[in-house]
């Protein structure tokens, strides 16, 4: 049972909150290009492992290229459930066609609750620490920085990250 979730990265910085010196104003420094990236990924409910593919777009082509690269990560596992939101890309018809063909079922979350979707919560976290207040030189950097934060927690910061371990998970028990 993975969670799965899409994120967009942007070049031009998320602006947050952040520290500076009494009297000053901190400076973000940007180019004003705003190129963009999407990140793929799902983490497993129980062990925490994670899968992270970078694509151009969300489209249903991208999902699809997702699904067939979880499946090679997860090869003789059986069915692979994927607990995920109604995004356009995972209801297209042609990907629900190649789920089935991989032996993937999608459990579909509420509308419009991420709190629900553990790998929401790793891309709330990955944002603040890879991407706010600083630009990368370019989107390629910035994927591949975002893909190995992910990628380099260990399993179980990545599911304390993700809000998995805390008391009041709403899968804890399972």
């Amino acid at each position: 049972m993975l969670f799965t979730d899409w994120t967009l990265l942007r070049l031009f910085p998320p602006l947050r909150a952040m520290w500076a010196p009494v009297g000053t104003v901190a400076e973000v420094l940007i180019t004003g290009e705003n190129a963009k990236v999407v990140l793929f990924g799902a983490i497993s409910l129980r062990t925490g492992h994670r899968v992270v593919v970078a694509r151009a777009r969300a489209a249903g082509a991208d999902a699809r290229a997702f699904l067939l690269e979880l499946r090679q990560h997860y090869r003789g596992w059986g069915t692979l459930w994927l607990l995920a939101d109604r995004a356009t890309g995972h209801t297209d018809r042609q990907t629900q066609v190649l789920a089935a063909r991989l032996d993937i079922r999608f459990v579909w979350l509420p509308k419009q609750a991420p709190e629900l979707n553990a790998m929401d919560q790793l891309w709330r976290e990955l944002k603040a620490v890879i991407a706010a207040n600083r630009q990368a030189p370019t989107i390629a950097a910035l994927a591949a920085s975002a893909q190995l934060w992910v990628l380099m927690l260990s399993p179980t910061e990545a599911r304390r990250k993700a809000g998995m371990l805390s008391p009041h998970f709403w899968l804890r028990d399972l």
